[in-house]
């Protein structure tokens, strides 16, 4: 059986804990095949993003066509997309090359405080992509942003993601983490009265660099196997839990999680392999 073929369009963390990096590793973990279209190269590290290199929105369209032409996607993620000219070229290529499944992960600020997309650009990020996406994974304080009012209370969760489902997306998942509580709440609206609630103990660790892109890619992952958008959330929520709970505890500041925690006894019994 082939692997999902799961294309990342993100930015590059030298850090290893973020954007494309973090992609990869959660989508080989998975079972998928990744592939990558680099949007910009940052300087940065678990304590802070010290530079930002954007590529040409040439150079991002080319990414993305030589790889849907010559092996194909399955599915797909957007990650950091720093200008409106890289968000038109995206959606774009999205539409010309008819590319399935597509999770936006609407990346707006580091875990460090430091802004990864202008804010000029919320509006094209609005109009351009969200209409093309299967599942947007905004976190609080991005679904704040996205839909023009603050949440506090899971009832004012609800309500933006109705604001954003009406922006085009086919469903839209608001991370809960930022929420007060021993609980993290995630919730999933697909449209109609209907929400679905995905509820995990809270991990009280400082080390969740790199949650969101990993929440998105495997959520990716799942979409491009067949599952359902339920489905894909419910198993990407488990993977993601369970790689803040082990994570390696690297770093001076916000740490990387443990992408590999669900392969970790295949590379144990690998390394005392002889032969």
């Amino acid at each position: 059986m082939k692997p999902a073929r799961v294309l990342t369009i993100a930015g590059s963390d030298s850090g290893g804990g973020a954007g494309i990096q973090a992609d990869l590793k959660t989508i080989t973990a998975l079972g998928g095949y990744g592939m990558t279209a680099i949007t910009s190269v940052t300087i940065q590290n678990t304590q802070g993003v010290y530079g930002i290199h954007d590529l040409t929105s040439d150079e991002v369209y080319k990414q993305i066509e030589v790889v849907v032409r010559d092996i194909g996607v399955d599915s797909a993620k957007t990650g950091m997309l720093s200008n409106s000219e890289i968000i038109r070229v995206v959606a774009q290529a999205i539409r010309e090359l008819r590319i399935p499944n597509l999770v936006v992960d609407p990346v707006f600020v580091a875990k460090s405080g430091d802004r990864l997309l202008r804010e000029d650009s919320v509006g094209a990020l609005k109009r351009e992509l969200l209409p093309l996406a299967t599942v947007v994974t905004p976190n609080i304080p991005e679904a704040s942003e996205l839909c023009g009012q603050e949440i506090r209370k899971l009832r004012e969760v609800e309500e933006c993601a109705r604001r954003i489902h009406d922006m085009g997306p086919k469903a839209v998942v608001i991370k809960g983490g930022h929420l007060e509580g021993e609980k993290v709440i995630d919730v999933l609206y697909e449209g109609g009265d209907e929400f679905h609630y995905f509820v995990r103990d809270r991990v009280n660790t400082s080390h969740t660099h790199g949650t969101g892109c990993t929440f998105s890619s495997a959520i990716a992952v799942f979409l491009g196997r067949g599952l359902s958008v339920k489905e894909a959330v419910e198993k990407a929520k488990v993977y993601v839990h369970n790689a803040i709970k082990r994570a390696p505890g690297l770093g001076k500041g916000h740490g990387p999680l443990n992408h590999l925690w669900n392969i970790e006894r295949c590379v144990e019994d690998f390394m005392h392999t002889e032969g």
